[in-house]
């Protein structure tokens, strides 16, 4: 176990001496300053969340803006995971660390865990950033903040864990492409069948449930925005159903519980991939 930590250890290392690492830093100080400035705005133009209106424009325009948030964290742990792994086998490092007591596994395991706090770190300090930029503007406060953030540090887990079973698999770069390529389409897919359920067409419906359980991330993306959402906005108003960035439902335990077996069963697919791997 102290092999995983320290690989670990050397992953968030090497995550942070990456170019990468300043690109999402300038992207998301971009994205809160420009919301930073929209909040003032709207506050400017509501004065303040006493109708409801305003609640349901701030509720809107911060699900927007963290979406954005999980944007980046989306193409940053993909574009990280992939040359973790691939490119440490194409350089000959991971030949050079496997040549000592050390098993595949435990190297897996460890570039995996430090992707995840990484990932999870740069969600959880953003989105508490955010969430203090509303506050100071628009004196809004989500009901579920701690739980929403949660759920987006679960949904860059379920993205990186993704992109190390392509990346034992395919190139780096391609590893990255085709893991951000499948979240936008989950998210499409998710988009489509909250208008299957507006449109009451079970058919097209559907298509958001299955496209839900082949990748969680936009389950947990909707978890996400239910938690940020003003309380009963959904319900008070129906003509807000299949809104892309309004949430009907929170996430249950099941999908939740579904989510971390999907987690498992990837690393473990990544792990008999990475064993069975020429180096």
């Amino acid at each position: 176990m102290s092999t995983v930590f320290t690989i670990a250890a050397l992953t968030l290392h090497e995550a942070a001496r990456r170019k990468v690492l300043r690109s999402l830093a300038v992207l998301t100080v971009i994205l809160l300053g420009l919301s930073a400035w929209g909040f003032n705005r709207l506050n400017a133009e509501f004065g303040g969340l006493t109708s409801g209106e305003a609640r349901i424009a701030a509720s809107i325009v911060l699900n927007l803006v963290m979406f954005g948030l999980s944007l980046i964290a989306a193409l940053g742990t993909a574009f990280l995971a992939g040359p973790t792994l691939a490119g440490d086998m194409e350089s000959g490092i991971a030949l050079s660390m496997l040549a000592r007591p050390v098993r595949r596994y435990a190297v897996l395991l460890g570039k995996w865990l430090g992707l995840v706090v990484f990932g999870g770190s740069f969600v959880v300090l953003a989105g508490v950033a955010q969430l203090v930029i509303v506050k100071v503007t628009v004196d809004y406060w989500p009901p579920h903040p701690i739980a929403a953030l949660a759920l987006l540090a679960g949904q860059t887990t379920v993205l990186l864990t993704l992109g190390l079973l392509l990346s034992a698999v395919i190139s780096p770069m391609a590893s990255g492409v085709v893991a951000v390529g499948l979240f936008g389409a989950t998210w499409v897919a998710g988009v489509v069948g909250g208008i299957g359920v507006a449109l009451h067409n079970d058919s097209v419906a559907r298509v958001g449930e299955v496209s839900r359980v082949l990748l969680p991330t936009d389950g947990l993306w909707r978890g996400a925005m239910n938690g940020l959402q003003s309380p009963g906005l959904m319900s008070a108003d129906a003509s807000f159903a299949g809104h892309p960035f309004l949430s009907a439902d929170p996430v249950t335990g099941v999908y939740v519980a579904w989510s971390l077996l999907w987690v498992s069963v990837i690393l473990g697919l990544a792990a008999t991939a990475f064993s069975r791997r020429d180096l």
